[in-house]
């Protein structure tokens, strides 16, 4: 499937797969490392990140590049399969990869759990084609900042590149509760029968009001719906959820979901 909106009559440079973008007799390879993307930002704001796109369909890799680069996002460069990916984010170090799930040679899951087990910043977005995916629960586990359909928008696909890339997750409070309702009980099993990855920590090293925070984040309140829930203030949340993630090893919010779930904190039907 590909992306529901590319610019009319828009160009752009399409690097061969696991190559920088750019790369060839048209203009110099990206160099490795570039780090954050060569658009101007306005004074004041974040730079734009950085990406690395993971599909082993063409068309989808074009699409998604020229929606990002028409937004000011740069894309540094591309991979075919899983393999290409993991060596691609090694060597350009991009900030956001966008990832395929299912790819061949070495498949979206693996491939996520090596980068992130050699660079733990770098956030990773699944694509996916139907939202209630064993894989995807799986990858949120393992620490995805989240995922995207891919019939996603323009804008939201620009937006969402953006929101991992400040470290937050990209959850969609309904649809990720109903994945982890789905995936986190019962047969934990994907593919051809490897274990679904799990995420387990002793939740006795949080205080009384971290546990109370932490049941609320798995089921999917933002911090301002936290603040309003619990009397506080929104930076007393911030600090509350920070020293969650902290004691628990956890990376953002998606991964705080999956384990309120398997922990038994938050059960399916809670509201």
């Amino acid at each position: 499937m590909t992306p529901s909106v590319v610019p009319p009559g828009t160009t752009g440079p399409t690097g061969p797969a696991g190559t920088p973008a750019g790369a060839g007799p048209a203009g110099g390879a990206t160099a490795a490392g570039a780090g954050r993307s060569a658009a101007v930002a306005a004074p004041g704001s974040r730079p734009a990140p950085t990406v690395l796109i993971a599909d082993d369909q063409e068309l989808i890799r074009t699409g998604f590049r020229l929606i990002l680069t028409a937004r000011g996002i740069g894309v540094v460069g591309e991979a075919a399969d899983g393999a290409e990916a993991v060596a691609a984010q090694r060597r350009l170090r991009p900030d956001v990869v966008l990832m395929d799930i299912r790819m061949p040679t070495m498949d979206g899951l693996e491939a996520t759990r090596r980068i992130l087990e050699h660079s733990p910043c770098c956030r990773v977005l699944m694509l996916t084609t139907f939202d209630l995916d064993r894989y995807v629960y799986a990858a949120l586990a393992i620490g995805a900042s989240g995922f995207l359909l891919k019939d996603v928008t323009a804008d939201h696909l620009a937006a969402a590149v953006r929101l991992v890339d400040t470290g937050d997750a990209l959850l969609a409070p309904s649809i990720t509760r109903r994945l982890v309702q789905r995936f986190a009980a019962g047969d934990q099993r994907i593919g051809d029968g490897a274990p679904t990855p799990a995420i387990h920590r002793d939740l006795a090293v949080l205080t009384p009001r971290e546990l109370e925070v932490l049941t609320l984040l798995g089921r999917g309140l933002s911090n301002t719906e936290l603040a309003q829930q619990l009397t506080l203030s929104e930076a007393t949340v911030k600090t509350h959820v920070a020293r969650i993630f902290a004691k628990l090893a956890l990376r953002d919010r998606a991964q705080a979901v999956v384990l309120a779930y398997e922990t038994g904190l938050v059960t399916p039907g809670d509201a």
